[in-house]
């Protein structure tokens, strides 16, 4: 054990992190009562400075992404981490901090002492933080883990905003988890296609022939990106963008100073119109709303994206719609309804995306959806979470096609497929990146009757609440993601507008 002194007992504030560092390693400081914790510093996600993340309710928010942390313990909480904190030995001698180098060590695969088999359906996000939550809650059984997709599970969320950029290698996209951790957890992938599922008999039949029983399941296919159904859409340079191998097949056909037509206003096309225009081509927008993201951000942060885009020379188009792509060999324009022809290079198509949910056989909602209970339990042994379950949030059935919201259903389901009694009870959360700014939202609002900025969303910093009969319903921020980590643990609570500009004034 070799301790180091890094603090005075006085540097570590009540409300605020410390980090402090020993060689290359960093580590946080937290205060807890009367007694200090020490864990890494930056977020296993995605590397986070945690010292810049919020304290709330006896919880280490993440600044950036929202990952939750027992401040006790360092334990997991809420992805879109998969791992608890690394937690290192600490003394104090009288005022001084004393810290050990090494980690304590990490729990281990829990035995195989268990008969059951449970089947995980989807490699994504939910697929992955399935697996690794059986693993986490002491699950001894079989795993297997079932995708369509070669690469084990990776961070989708890159694709449109770094990968096609040219900022990230395809190869470089960061993997959900690696190698050793299917192998050490003893998770047995299979690279297949589910074809049918026997829900009633639990069973599922494979594109190879196999036929697998299972105890439990988990559906985590996500949703398949909405086809161009247009004359020409099927030309070699129209493109959707979900996976590795499209973003891969998007750069081999991109080149600087060509032009590019985004086909819809969806997150996705905006932020690949974004990663586009930086990757040098000259980007339209063939939006469908005149304000993009007025929905969900409202007005004023909506107008103030769009002006993000056109400062950067992204042009848009909301007066038409597409009738064809033109071209013989390769695209060469966008034909409009309105007689407009946009020429171009390349077509990328954001229309949303469809539940991957065909070979259920289940009964399906209208949107193609399986309906889950609070519990995410389509039937008896089957869960579902992700793109394609209907569930219920604050009373009302929603479908919310959310990376972090994926990953806390599918932990749910984990600890019900292991008889818990676990439900949905927390703010859901998503961000997105235009030109280098992240915009952060939480809540999920239909209708508001109030919304208050501090700063202005034309010139970030800014954070604007949402209010409805004087209660928050909805945030959105640029550059205020302390305050956004806090608002995400608070919300979970009814909290007045009045008091969430209080906690948001306090944390300055």
């Amino acid at each position: 054990m070799a301790l180091h002194r890094v603090a005075r007992f006085a540097d570590v504030s009540e409300n605020r992190g410390l980090e402090v560092q020993i060689a290359d390693t960093k580590i946080v400081l937290l205060r807890v009562g009367d007694q200090l914790r020490a864990f890494q510093g930056e977020c296993p996600h995605a590397g986070a400075p945690l010292a810049e993340g919020a304290l709330c309710d006896g919880r280490l928010i993440c600044p950036w992404h929202k990952a939750v942390y027992r401040i006790e313990d360092g334990a997991l909480c809420e992805p879109p981490a998969l791992d608890s904190l690394k937690r290192y030995p600490l003394e104090v001698r009288g005022d001084e901090v004393w810290v050990d180098d090494q980690p304590m060590s990490d729990a281990h695969t829990p035995p195989a002492d268990d008969a059951r088999t449970f089947v995980i359906i989807g490699a994504g996000a939910a697929g992955t933080a399935c697996a690794a939550a059986l693993r986490e809650k002491g699950f001894g059984g079989r795993v297997l883990l079932i995708d369509r997709e070669t690469d084990a599970g990776y961070d989708r969320t890159v694709l449109s905003k770094f990968v096609i950029a040219g900022e990230m290698p395809p190869e470089e996209v960061p993997p959900l988890r690696d190698e050793n951790f299917y192998r050490e957890q003893r998770i047995e992938r299979i690279n297949a296609e589910v074809t049918s599922l026997d829900a009633a008999n639990k069973t599922l039949h494979l594109s190879d022939g196999q036929s697998l029983s299972y105890d439990a399941a988990l559906l985590a296919t996500g949703g398949t990106p909405n086809p161009l159904t247009l004359p020409g859409a099927d030309l070699p340079q129209v493109f959707v963008l979900r996976s590795k191998d499209q973003a891969q097949r998007i750069l081999g056909s991109a080149k600087p100073g060509q032009r590019a037509v985004i086909i819809g206003d969806s997150f996705i096309a905006m932020e690949s119109a974004s990663s586009l225009r930086q990757y040098g081509l000259d980007v339209t927008v063939l939006a469908r709303h005149a304000i993009p993201f007025a929905k969900q951000f409202g007005d004023a942060v909506g107008k103030s994206i769009r002006a993000l885009h056109e400062a950067n020379g992204v042009v848009f188009h909301t007066d038409g719609n597409a009738t064809r792509v033109e071209g013989t060999t390769k695209v060469e324009a966008v034909r409009l309804d309105n007689g407009q022809r946009l020429p171009a290079d390349l077509v990328l198509v954001g229309i949303g995306v469809s539940p991957a949910t065909a070979f259920t056989g289940l009964p399906l909602e209208k949107d193609q959806s399986l309906k889950v209970d609070g519990g995410m339990r389509v039937t008896d042994g089957l869960w579902a979470a992700g793109d394609i379950a209907t569930f219920p949030l604050n009373g009302q059935p929603q479908r919310i096609e959310h990376w972090r919201l994926a990953q806390q259903q599918a932990r749910i389901a984990a600890m019900n497929m292991l008889g818990g009694d676990e439900h949905y009870l927390d703010v859901p959360y998503f961000w997105t990146w235009h030109f280098g700014k992240n915009y952060d939202y939480l809540g999920h609002a239909a209708t508001w009757d109030e919304v208050e900025f501090k700063g202005d969303p034309d010139h970030p910093p800014f954070i604007g609440l949402f209010g409805k009969d004087g209660l928050v319903v909805a945030a959105v921020a640029c550059d205020e993601e302390r305050a956004i980590a806090l608002l995400a643990e608070r919300m979970k609570q009814p909290l007045s507008v009045d008091e969430a500009w209080r906690l948001i004034r306090d944390l300055n």
